[in-house]
């Protein structure tokens, strides 16, 4: 695998916030603010800028100053996550740490001692070490007092690739380890910023020597087409929002026809879903991942079963677990206590209620749902949904796509406010290299995670490219518009 595909499939090592419960050169730009009716008006008012480097479209990341003199790093700006934290000098057993510059708390003269361990877990990744507190530069000003993490330990071969020092999380405080104060917060409370608002510009053209930007303060509207389409934050922690109904290639996939929860990321690189959808996108896309045995069996053995319990019209969140797959059948469990009265060996053979046959059946069912509703007949639902088991993503989340067919691929869309932001393949799919050498991936993953936080989309890098992403931190909503 070439250095630069690994980089890609990073895509959640400094993403998202796995908690337990659940510039690089100034950009001179006329100042502008939002108004209360949704429209952009011109106004002079200082805003904060931070230039952005882009890496193959997989890594948006740019310079911050620590302490005084400011002792400078790179880092993701990462709205799925809320601390500060950068490699410590006290960072001697990490391999990586080598690879990277190195925060010295004896070479600054604004450093407060604080000491309180600290770790985060990530996707794919961990870092711990301790807190501090020290001046923080983002692009023009200086937030004072801030408590950031200084890293001791960082993840090995992953973290050597990546082309950032550190984490500036943009998230809420809810999620952040130590109930830390976000460097953002510090912004608005220090009177830094008179705007409490925030966007993103993220450019799709790697070889620009312009890969972004976000704006402290304000939006810029050379950056985006038209008006932006805001949706409430619904639950504090990441700027999570309700989404409706996925569309491949102009039809409903049903699977959110009900709603479903959704994050705007920009420390992830592509855009994460649960299994059941993904897999039915990269199928429409023709992306080929790792054969599931265990989703074959299950069509094979139970497939005729769940479709005429459709047909029925029994409830479709009730049949995985009447027929035994499933202890929760969406509701409640139904099989309460089960691990207190079978011992490990039954557990192992008793048809995996808990494990991957359940998570195979329940795919099952909305996929033999979605081609019901299509007036398929049973063989072709049958053959339709053995094609999608042979199309689950690899362990790793990858998909590669044939590079010669995707000016062919068809879009895939998102609902969002009552509006279709769709995604053309030149926009999720990630390509590394040039000529016979070139590796081609699907920008949709899949990522499962569990309630209470989950199910949650993940709509990272994929999806902020193409769309102009405002955070407004005073309305406590986001906002999307074409990016220009």
């Amino acid at each position: 695998m070439s250095k630069g595909l690994h980089a890609l499939l990073l895509l959640l090592l400094f993403g998202c916030v796995m908690s337990r419960d659940h510039g690089l050169h100034r950009i001179a730009l006329k100042r502008v603010k939002l108004d209360p009716n949704n429209r952009v008006a011109s106004r002079m008012d200082e805003t904060d800028i931070v230039g952005l480097k882009n890496y193959l479209d997989a890594q948006y990341y740019g310079e911050i100053g620590i302490g005084n003199p400011p002792q400078k790093f790179t880092v993701i700006f990462d709205t799925g996550s809320s601390n500060l934290w950068l490699p410590s000098s006290k960072c001697t057993f990490s391999v990586s740490c080598y690879f990277h510059p190195k925060y010295k708390s004896t070479k600054s003269n604004s450093y407060r001692k604080n000491g309180t361990r600290a770790a985060i877990q990530y996707g794919t990744g961990a870092i711990s070490g301790f807190f501090s507190y020290d001046s923080v530069r983002v692009g023009d000003i200086v937030v004072k007092n801030q408590e950031f993490i200084e890293a001791t330990r960082e993840p090995g071969v992953i973290f050597l690739v990546a082309k950032f020092d550190g984490i500036l999380g943009l998230g809420f405080q809810e999620i952040s380890v130590g109930k830390a104060v976000p460097v953002w917060y510090n912004m608005l409370e220090q009177g830094l910023i008179k705007e409490p608002v925030f966007s993103f510009w993220l450019n799709r053209n790697p070889e620009e020597e312009e890969g972004g930007e976000i704006v402290f303060g304000g939006v810029d509207p050379a950056h985006y087409r038209g008006k932006h389409t805001y949706v409430p934050v619904t639950r504090k922690g990441y700027w999570q929002f309700d989404m409706g109904d996925v569309l491949i290639d102009g039809k409903p996939s049903g699977y959110c026809a009900n709603g479903c929860s959704a994050i705007a990321d920009s420390g992830t690189s592509l855009l994460a879903g649960p299994t059941t959808v993904i897999t039915m996108i990269n199928h429409a896309i023709g992306a080929s991942g790792v054969v599931s045995k265990e989703c074959r069996a299950v069509v094979s053995q139970y497939g005729q079963t769940i479709m005429d319990l459709l047909l029925a019209e029994a409830k479709p969140k009730k049949i995985c677990s009447d027929i035994g797959l499933c202890a929760f059948d969406g509701t409640r469990g139904v099989n309460v206590g089960i691990e207190s009265v079978v011992d490990e060996n039954e557990r192992k053979t008793s048809g995996g209620l808990h494990g991957a046959s359940c998570s195979a059946c329940e795919m099952a069912v909305v996929w033999i749902q979605r081609q019901l509703s299509e007036n398929q007949t049973q063989d072709r639902i049958l053959s339709y949904v053995n094609q999608l088991c042979d199309r689950m993503p690899s362990p790793m989340g990858e998909s590669a796509v044939d590079c010669g067919s995707i000016s062919s691929l068809p879009t895939v869309s998102l609902t969002i406010g009552g509006r279709i932001f769709d995604l053309g393949p030149q926009e999720y799919i990630l390509k590394v290299g040039e000529g016979p050498a070139a590796e081609c991936i699907s920008g949709f993953t899949a990522l499962d995670i569990p309630p209470p936080r989950g199910p949650l989309w993940i709509l990272g890098d994929v999806f902020m490219g193409r769309y102009h992403t405002v955070f407004d931190f005073g309305e406590k909503r986001v906002g999307f518009a074409e990016a220009a």
